[in-house]
């Protein structure tokens, strides 16, 4: 079906805002909004302000709605007690008849997952092996391979038992790189891993020739039956329960060999070991069992029917602003399936970028979180919709139409000139919430430009930033295989000494001081020996 069939389409579409919507669905849609008001006092009473999420299932926003299935398996479950054990077994052979998967656990999260499965490959359930984990002294299995482009920070899961991880850059390395250390072969889904020469299916035939389990991680994706990652040749494949599936935000899927998940829930709380601070509870299983189930009944045509209708109303609302463009991006990909708005414009016409807008509606009431850029001259916001609720298009094409239509005066570009030099070596000292750290700074300066390097205590990465007056900002990224921390200083200087903070993301906002350090050495020339030294 063509876009502007399924849009002709769209009045017909119950929670679309359609005069045809059914007295029974116009009934849902004000009872689902009382209880989300409801559940917004929840948290203003404690002085947090609830999110319109338009950006997509992020962990740090609460990942996804929790469908009405889950909530109601949650809470049956929590009424009742059961023996744990009974428990995995019971829904492990539920997921398997459910997925199609030989059997199935629920874990306390996607990463939680990868964890047990590493320690069964590491331990092959062995509990002598398991309760010396991260101390893998004397074990034969200490070694898990991962292709470069499936190194991220999720990797911190396989790395938190103790193995050693291998990269590897070709099917080439890999190959020789597999020994009888090798626990496992891990990949995170996605182009790569679904063709080319390092794909899932390359990997996977190399790996069942010498016995050693390829694990997938497929955390965002939409759950496929029959799962496409165990027909290419995965043994295990694990998913978010609190993405795609809208099942308990702390819960995981792990779909695959019996033997490795028997083994894996061994290493899982309740049972003492290293995973007993991943603990998955009785109400997380049950509604993780809910969530596939609802999963296979869902109508997800009419969903996507449902968030393109909401999309076209923002559109068209805001398409009647001078030079602003809109475009709807329909991704073919498993991960993070949803339909998305672009709408961009000229900068210079309406005088504000994306990124402000971003930042200004994550700020402010009503907060939208929704995603700001830059490209090829113009700017633009993007609008997930796959945890969007009915009325939040309304409130997002309302706000968004009232600031791209505000008039505004042309913004400065010029610079205000800088009043002080940063020109020199800084010694930082660095506050974080229960300690400090000594960092340097070395800076050159050409106006109101800064360059130089950021020593940390592991790394010297590269610095850049901007002055005007006395005020500054400066940049830095600490990179590491999958992992990347990226430290934004503000401040002022005054008198040859430095004072701000660090904003760094994900890790919150440090503080620092540092000092300019003046050399003392007396200045003398030196003289280099025509030869070696006749004394020593």
């Amino acid at each position: 079906m063509k876009r502007r069939d399924v849009i002709k389409d769209l009045s017909m579409l119950p929670l679309a805002g359609s005069l045809m919507v059914p007295k029974k669905a116009t009934e849902e849609i004000k009872s689902r909004k009382a209880e989300v008001a409801a559940s917004k006092e929840i948290y203003q009473a404690i002085g947090v302000e609830p999110i319109i999420n338009c950006r997509g299932t992020f962990t740090i926003i609460g990942g996804s709605i929790e469908r009405p299935e889950v909530r109601a398996a949650m809470d049956a479950a929590a009424q009742v007690f059961v023996q744990y054990d009974e428990l995995a077994f019971g829904a492990g052979k539920r997921l398997a008849e459910l997925t199609g998967a030989e059997w199935g656990l629920v874990s306390a999260g996607c990463a939680a997952g990868m964890k047990h499965v590493t320690v069964a490959c590491v331990t092959g359930g062995n509990p002598e092996k398991l309760v010396r984990i991260p101390n893998l002294e004397g074990f034969e299995k200490t070694e898990v391979i991962i292709p470069r482009y499936s190194r991220n920070v999720y990797d911190h899961a396989l790395r938190n038992v103790g193995v050693t991880l291998i990269t590897v850059d070709s099917i080439e390395e890999l190959s020789n790189a597999i020994s009888s250390r090798t626990a496992m072969i891990y990949l995170m889904a996605g182009e790569s891993s679904m063709a080319g020469p390092m794909s899932l299916e390359a990997i996977s035939k190399i790996a069942k020739t010498k016995n050693i389990p390829v694990m997938v991680d497929a955390a965002a994706e939409d759950l496929t039956i029959p799962n496409v990652h165990l027909k290419m040749g995965a043994d295990v494949v694990i998913y978010s329960g609190g993405k795609a599936l809208c099942g308990p935000q702390c819960a995981g899927l792990v779909l695959g060999r019996k033997d490795l998940l028997m083994s894996a829930w061994q290493a899982s709380a309740p049972h003492h070991g290293p995973g007993r601070d991943n603990k998955v509870g009785r109400e997380e299983t049950m509604g993780m069992v809910a969530a596939v189930e609802a999963w296979t009944k869902r109508d997800h045509a009419g969903e996507w029917k449902r968030w393109l209708s909401w999309l076209d109303s923002i559109s068209k609302k805001v398409s009647t602003i001078e030079s602003v463009k809109t475009k709807v991006i329909e991704p073919t990909e498993l991960s993070n399936r949803t339909p998305q708005l672009r709408i961009s414009w000229d900068p210079a016409k309406l005088n504000i970028t994306g990124e402000e807008i971003a930042e200004l509606f994550g700020r402010s009431k009503p907060r939208i979180a929704l995603g700001g850029g830059s490209r090829d001259g113009a700017t633009f916001v993007s609008i997930t919709t796959g945890q969007m609720q009915p009325g939040d298009e309304k409130v997002v094409s309302d706000r968004l139409f009232e600031v791209l239509s505000q008039k505004r005066t042309p913004q400065k570009t010029d610079m205000a000139a800088a009043a002080v030099s940063l020109k020199g070596h800084w010694e930082a000292d660095v506050e974080f919430f229960s300690s400090t750290s000594k960092h340097m700074l070395i800076i050159e300066q050409d106006g109101n430009w800064l360059e130089g390097s950021h020593k940390g205590e592991f790394s010297v990465r590269e610095l850049q930033g901007t002055v005007e007056g006395n005020e500054f900002k400066m940049r830095s990224t600490d990179r590491q295989p999958g992992d990347s921390i990226t430290f934004m200083f503000s401040g002022t200087v005054k008198n040859d000494a430095m004072t701000g903070s660090i904003y760094m993301g994900e890790y919150m906002t440090a503080k620092f001081t540092a000092k300019k350090l003046k050399f003392k050495m007396k200045r003398e020339k030196i003289m280099i020996p025509s030869g070696p030294p006749l004394a020593t």
